[in-house]
């Protein structure tokens, strides 16, 4: 080592953390007022005037960062959903690269992060039942590629030997609605018997038992 000075200033210092900005920290509170509004009374039952009480802004505020009620609900969506699309997308490329795909990998994946936003879920089985007049458009767009994309992975995969074409697709379906409603049952479940499916440990075993499960329905014949 020569002690030189010239060398030592010559390393990168390392890059403070960008510290989030204001409007930043606001616009991600509304949207959490928004996601669990949007959860509990439905698009329609929900009023800006709602979620800005939430926050403890004034109603125009709001229009700072969400010029309208559709923008707010598309970001929702969004922000639950693309996280999930960009965890199919990365165990798409990972199986390709292994010549497999283990969809026990993908479940223990994508229960966390629904568990991150277990509103998510209960406002799009919400919007379902009542006919998703508004969600439609935002299931093309965010929705359809979740299920085209497992669609893909499984026709290309084990469970294509053991099922027929036509059973594949309802196969995603079936497992969609066991991870939907696990979490849209958790708030009746929890106040039937006490028990929050939410909490870190039940989520835990739950993603142990449907990582079983998926590996049960979509693995090889022979295993």
């Amino acid at each position: 080592m020569d002690g030189s000075l010239d060398t030592f200033q010559a390393r990168p210092r390392p890059r403070p953390l960008r510290r989030r900005r204001k409007g930043e920290i606001t616009a991600e509170r509304i949207l959490d007022a928004a996601e669990e509004h949007f959860a509990n009374h439905g698009y329609e039952g929900t009023t800006l005037r709602d979620v800005a009480s939430a926050v403890g802004l004034r109603t125009p505020s709001l229009y700072n960062h969400f010029d309208s009620k559709d923008a707010l609900y598309a970001a929702v969506l969004e922000r639950g959903i693309a996280p999930v699309l960009a965890t199919l997308a990365r165990a798409a490329v990972e199986g390709d690269a292994r010549g497999e795909l283990d969809p026990g990998e993908l479940v223990e994946a994508l229960m966390p992060q629904l568990a991150q936003r277990p509103n998510l879920p209960r406002l799009i089985a919400q919007e379902t039942l009542r006919g998703g007049d508004h969600l439609s458009p935002m299931l093309r767009k965010w929705i359809q590629p979740l299920f085209d994309r497992a669609d893909r992975m499984i026709e290309s995969g084990p469970a294509a030997k053991r099922f027929s074409a036509d059973q594949l697709p309802l196969l995603v379906l079936a497992m969609y609605n066991i991870v939907v409603g696990y979490f849209s049952v958790a708030p009746l479940y929890k106040e039937l018997n006490g028990t929050d499916l939410l909490d870190r440990r039940m989520v835990a075993r739950q993603t142990q038992l449907f990582s079983e499960l998926v590996r049960l329905l979509f693995g090889s014949a022979e295993e």
